[in-house]
């Protein structure tokens, strides 16, 4: 499982698999949403501005990502 640190209280769903390399551009992170590919907290989520706090976990193409916050 790998951990990615946020800044603030949120991130989008679809800035986060961009920001962690899931998905190379919006558009394909906007694909895999759409196609039921990424799941928030065991729950398959298709809209792309999902909310993203910390202590989500998030599932997308075999890997697993827990977000943290940033410290500071």
């Amino acid at each position: 499982m790998d951990t990615i640190e946020i800044r603030g209280e949120s991130i989008r769903l679809g800035q986060l698999l961009k920001l962690h390399g899931i998905a190379e551009h919006g558009a394909m992170a906007k694909d895999m949403i759409a196609d039921g590919e990424v799941s928030v907290n065991g729950e398959v989520e298709t809209r792309r501005g999902a909310t993203i706090r910390p202590g989500d976990r998030i599932e997308a193409l075999g890997e697993v990502i827990e977000v943290t916050a940033e410290d500071g």
